[in-house]
């Protein structure tokens, strides 16, 4: 039998062991449970509601060009068809090959209204147009993004001789007028692979603009990468790395590119609408996307000659692309914001 002496201290060890268990629990709750950046980054995000809009929009619009032949389905039209020549829609322009109908021919059958003169649909002509118009900018932002990240790392990690000729080269493309390059070459570009008495390919025309603009879209971020390499090169973290024997790749891989991951990413938000904007040019100067390929530049240019007769036609592609031009814009600052921890929002 158990005296009363052994039964007393064991009710006290159990009511010490309980209370001991309930201030472990206690203070494990009260604990500060850590989070990585990318979680910190994603908790400030949140808290921006432009940033969120804009972020919404962006993937709307993405959303919108990735399921344009599937929407263009569901709505019964594509953007090929010469709807003024179809026996269904016999009154669709006038006597001047102006849309009958009120602000451009907007109607049930035609939401956005009819092109000028030859009677398509301006809605699946914009689905299209966005299609062509974000996926191009996508690929096209995504390879000068890689090519500057490259050749602005190996200039500021390796410094020397290295970064002088690599610097000397970025000063020599971007002496080019950009502009003025593009109507120049890409007419010499689609002539090195198509003869000039035959119509040169949609997707030869797509190489053509990605290659001309990458050649001269990546030295802003060489340049940038590079500051953000020299002001990493010479940190403790990057020493002590050196000193413990880690190779080259691994210093830059571990220790250097996850610290400039921020400039990169705001600088790419900032590159993408641009693209679309020089990509838009290329169309609209008549170097770009010609008939009947659908392009937001061709359809501004088709507008600009029409815009006294029907100036409606201008109205929702020039909508559409001041919004997500705006949007991608604000949301490149919302993204800086919630990287930088000394901003206030």
């Amino acid at each position: 039998m158990t005296s009363p002496i052994e039964a007393e201290d064991a009710t006290a060890s159990v009511a010490l062991d309980e209370k001991t268990a309930t201030t472990t629990t206690a203070a494990d709750a009260e604990k500060p449970v850590g989070r990585s950046p990318g979680q910190l980054m994603w908790m400030r995000f949140k808290r921006d509601r432009t940033g969120v809009v804009s972020a919404i929009v962006v993937i709307f619009f993405f959303v919108v060009a990735a399921l344009a032949p599937v929407i263009s389905s569901l709505y019964g039209k594509n953007p090929y068809t010469l709807y003024a020549q179809e026996p269904d829609y016999p009154f669709l322009l006038d006597d001047f090959a102006m849309p009958t109908g009120s602000f451009g021919g907007v109607s049930g059958d035609f939401w956005f209204g009819v092109e000028p003169n030859l009677g398509r649909d301006v809605f699946t002509m914009l689905l299209y147009g966005m299609r062509t118009s974000l996926f191009m900018a996508l690929v096209l932002t995504v390879l000068s993004v890689l090519t500057g990240v490259i050749i602005g790392m190996v200039g500021g990690y390796f410094g020397g001789k290295v970064d002088y000729w690599l610097g000397r080269v970025t000063d020599f493309f971007l002496s080019f007028p950009n502009q003025l390059f593009f109507i120049a070459f890409m007419p010499i570009v689609t002539a090195l692979f198509v003869s000039p008495t035959d119509e040169t390919p949609t997707y030869l025309r797509a190489v053509a603009i990605i290659l001309v603009m990458w050649f001269l879209g990546w030295m802003g971020m060489a340049r940038l990468v590079r500051s953000s390499v020299l002001s990493l090169r010479e940190r403790e973290f990057v020493e002590a790395a050196k000193v413990s024997g880690a190779s080259r790749w691994r210093i830059v891989r571990k220790e250097i590119l996850p610290n400039i991951v921020t400039p990169i990413l705001v600088q790419g938000t900032y590159t993408l609408p641009s693209s679309i904007l020089s990509i838009a040019f290329l169309s609209f100067v008549g170097v770009g996307f010609v008939e009947p390929t659908p392009d937001w530049g061709r359809m501004f240019a088709v507008g600009a000659g029409i815009y006294e007769q029907d100036p409606a036609f201008m109205f929702f592609p020039g909508i559409a692309m001041v919004v997500f031009v705006l949007c991608f814009n604000l949301l490149g600052d919302s993204v800086r914001d919630a990287f930088d921890p000394k901003t206030g929002r």
